[in-house]
């Protein structure tokens, strides 16, 4: 699998990403769990990372500009295994926005269709953006959008200030070095449900396991999938890899079809503390590894 497919963007869920976070190439190892590399910012907004017996992976958070409050930001969990390139892939992940599951419409879009890392550069404690011509769309938010791009690259060892280019040129608003801005985060709101989605073999007919997606690593108190009748779907439940996920091994596998109701009902707090719980209806997304 390309390494650019082996980011988790913990919303957009990649389930094959949760099996196969290890080492290029290597047999699953019989290792003793290591815990996640993880950022500061990571840590404070997320708690203590995971632990992993899949090989190395890192931690971060992706700062994303909020429509509820202008100029402010909301940080996000990310993780991917490749650290040397964790730079660019924040950036880009940042360009393509969080629009999906249950944060639809609560980040600002503020992108033009087209947008693309240009290039990025490090010198010292300084890192170049360009982001290419006419990358924001018209009225954006600057401030905001500034402030994710920033706060999201200083996180990372080493990073002081970033420098802002369109298409190799200054632009007007944004001529200085720009540096963090604490005071424009906000607070994660409690851990929410994204998705229910089946995994199963390339061509198969039958799903291997369901899974409860959450945003966040959680520890899960209460999980139940029913049909739409509130019948219990048979099976193992069990805490996936990162702590993201209940996965239930069903009974009868022929039972899940794509696009079919599931009811959940849950109760979880991450690694923080915080607390939620709710009782939703999801359609099952099915996807192929």
């Amino acid at each position: 699998m390309k390494k650019e497919l082996l980011l988790l963007a913990v919303a957009v869920l990649v389930a094959v990403f949760l099996a196969s976070c290890r080492e290029k190439g290597s047999a699953p190892p019989a290792a003793k769990p290591v815990r996640v590399s993880a950022t500061a910012a990571y840590e404070k907004y997320f708690g203590p990372p995971p632990t992993t017996d899949k090989g190395s992976c890192y931690a971060f958070v992706i700062y994303f500009p909020s429509a509820g409050e202008p100029g402010k930001v909301v940080p996000f969990p990310f993780f991917t295994f490749d650290e040397g390139s964790i730079r660019k892939v924040a950036v880009e992940r940042l360009i393509g926005g969080m629009n999906v599951g249950s944060y639809k419409d609560e980040f600002l879009q503020p992108f033009a269709p087209g947008a693309h890392l240009q290039a990025i550069s490090r010198e010292k404690g300084l890192v170049t953006v360009d982001l290419g011509k006419d990358f924001l769309k018209g009225g954006a938010n600057r401030e905001g959008t500034l402030n994710a791009l920033v706060m999201t690259l200083t996180q990372f060892d080493g990073v002081k200030g970033v420098r802002l280019l369109s298409d190799g040129k200054m632009l007007d608003y944004a001529k200085a070095t720009l540096l963090p801005v604490d005071a424009a985060v906000l607070e994660p709101a409690p851990p929410r449900l994204l998705s229910v989605t089946a995994v199963k073999e390339k061509g198969a007919r039958e799903v291997e396991e369901v899974s409860a997606y959450f945003d966040r690593p959680v520890e899960i108190r209460e999980l139940q999938m029913t049909g739409r009748d509130g019948k219990p779907f048979d099976g193992e439940v069990y805490h996936s890899v990162f702590d993201m996920a209940a996965v239930l091994k069903p009974k009868d596998h022929s039972l899940f079809k794509a696009g079919m109701p599931v009811k959940v009902r849950w109760k979880v707090v991450d690694k923080i503390g915080r607390e939620a719980s709710g009782d939703g209806e999801f359609a099952l997304e099915v996807r192929e590894h």
